[in-house]
């Protein structure tokens, strides 16, 4: 029988461009979804319908369904209101509650501004990723971009560049490997995962004269994992590393830091590109790009990346088969 629970969408900010690629995304799609947020913030004109997880793959088909909560006040193009912080916070947990709860079977979620939510709700999170890991009870969560051409993952996230040297442990990458091998083993399918692990120096140190990080950390790290027969490519120097050649050799490229990762994700497709967290209880997608208020408002916002991120929610929850894992 097919899986009729919804996937769970976020609002995300306002006053962004999220409301109105949802909106977009799912008259593209018509995909069971159930938008939560303050239908005030959807685009005028939008067909939509108050409903509950269990109305929504009725409701898809003619209207958006929405989870309506009240956020107080309608939102401005461009400029977030801290009043609406607390709201986008409850929406992002609540839509985890409903996968917790076997109402929804996946969570998409849209951009937020942290700023604004730091503002108005105190928000402590660098970011969604964080913030979901913190939800699942504080399970390792790992950031995947994926798109047709490319997958990659960064081994360090929000920090500052001078100090991924010192966050970069061989526990840290040995952890990521495995979530990642165990996501594409057991999410997408693929029976023997092959990643290639990226330098963190120019030409992956050049044999320790630009640096010991991949004789000391990565590699010791790589030998271990491949006595434990996992395929593994590395350390290899990224700037050789996603031309079309090479990224036919692997599945998912493993970076050490956030630019090493997502500046050729998001160049190879930046309109397809989706935002995947691994390691997580549940499947959560999201767009690859940010607020973009500067197109708020307008109508000419892209959502071929929020379109990519629901097909790829549905994808995976559905071979996923339960909501919750674990």
């Amino acid at each position: 029988m097919s899986d009729t629970r919804p996937i769970a969408i976020s609002c995300g900010e306002p006053a962004g461009i999220g409301p109105e690629v949802a909106a977009r995304a799912w008259d593209l799609t018509r995909l069971p979804v159930l938008w939560i947020g303050d239908p005030r913030h959807l685009p005028p004109r939008t067909p939509w319908a108050e409903a509950m997880p269990e109305e929504a793959a009725a409701i898809a088909p003619r209207a958006l369904p929405v989870l309506v909560r009240d956020f107080g006040s309608p939102a401005r193009p461009g400029r977030p209101d801290p009043a609406h912080a607390p709201g986008i916070v409850a929406a992002i947990a609540e839509g985890v509650d409903l996968i917790r709860d076997g109402r929804a079977r996946a969570l998409c979620t849209a951009p937020i501004s942290k700023a604004a939510l730091m503002e108005g709700a105190g928000f402590a999170f660098p970011g969604h990723t964080e913030y979901l890991s913190h939800l699942a009870g504080g399970t390792r969560a790992v950031m995947m971009i994926a798109s047709a051409v490319l997958r990659v993952v960064p081994v360090t996230v929000h920090i500052p560049l001078a100090e991924v040297a010192r966050h970069l442990t061989p526990a840290l990458l040995e952890e990521t490997i495995r979530i990642v091998h165990a996501a594409l083993r057991d999410d997408w399918a693929i029976a023997a995962p092959r990643l290639a692990v990226a330098g963190l120096n120019p030409h992956a140190g050049e044999d320790g004269r630009m640096g010991r990080e991949e004789i000391d950390t990565i590699a010791p790290v790589l030998e271990r994992l491949r006595a434990g027969g996992m395929d593994l490519r590395g350390p290899l120097s990224a700037d050789t590393l996603f031309h079309p050649e090479a990224r036919a050799g692997y599945d998912t490229a493993i970076c050490m830091f956030h630019d090493q990762a997502l500046i050729p994700a998001k160049t190879l497709d930046f309109a397809g590109g989706v935002n995947v967290t691994l390691g997580l209880p549940f499947v959560r997608t999201s767009p690859d790009h940010g607020t973009a208020f500067g197109l708020a408002g307008r109508g000419v916002a892209d959502p071929s990346s929020t379109v990519a991120a629901l097909r790829l929610a549905d994808e995976l929850s559905r071979r996923r088969g339960v909501p919750w894992r674990g």
